[in-house]
């Protein structure tokens, strides 16, 4: 083989390997790729039926039923609500009126089976050296005024 014919099998080689990688990163990442939807855009049927997605919203008052590891609640955007199933045992900071994400699939009759619950803390909560920075910063532009 000619020198010219034994460096073109080599780039040929290397750009076939590229592609394959590539190929496989951006298959991987988009099996693993998780979409959120609000619970409005769930009941308007934008969210997909047969993979896996994020709702969140606010956990429903009174809306929280247990049967032994399984609880069935509410999340609400303030609009419209979707029924979430979730067996296993609840984060500590799930509570009704809290904020919530629920990952999980959708049933064909429009019921929410969840895998992982996440809960939300407080969204008024700031750490102390984040606060002091926006306390700062008011000062500054009380002071340009």
């Amino acid at each position: 083989m000619k020198p010219r014919h034994k460096r073109a099998a080599i780039i040929l080689g290397g750009i076939a390997a590229v592609s394959l990688s590539a190929y496989l990163v951006l298959n991987a990442f988009q099996s693993n790729l998780v979409f959120f939807f609000s619970p409005s855009q769930v009941t308007s049927g934008e969210a997909p039926k047969n993979r896996t997605f994020r709702v969140g919203g606010m956990v429903k008052d009174g809306s929280v039923q247990r049967k032994d590891l399984t609880v069935t609640f509410l999340v609400t955007d303030t609009a419209q609500d979707v029924r979430v199933s979730y067996t296993g045992i609840l984060p500590d900071l799930f509570r009704e009126g809290k904020g919530v994400v629920a990952q999980g699939k959708l049933g064909d009759d429009g019921h929410f089976m969840a895998t992982e619950v996440l809960a939300k803390h407080d969204e008024n909560y700031m750490p102390p050296e984040a606060q002091h920075a926006v306390d700062q910063a008011q000062q500054t532009i009380k002071t340009l005024k």
